[in-house]
């Protein structure tokens, strides 16, 4: 039992959520995803349309993952010092 709860929490706590907050974010995430793949899509057929809005959904998510990590490292503490 120790193994499964360990499977659900431990990515989660190693970038400072709870399993619940991890997967509302990851949720999140998956429908800006949707929503880009969706432009790509329209863009692909109608080409003149949508030109920017998967790569700016894209770009975004981005600055927003690596911001959050580098906020969550910077709270971190090396204790193998």
């Amino acid at each position: 039992m120790q193994k499964l709860t360990r499977a659900f929490t431990e990515h989660p706590a190693a970038v400072g959520e709870t399993w619940s907050e991890h997967a509302g974010t990851a949720f999140g995430f998956a429908a800006r995803l949707q929503l880009a793949a969706l432009a790509a899509l329209v863009h692909a057929v109608l080409p003149f349309l949508c030109m920017k809005t998967a790569s700016q959904i894209i770009t975004s998510l981005h600055t927003r993952m690596v911001t959050h990590r580098a906020r969550h490292n910077a709270g971190s503490v090396d204790l193998r010092a």
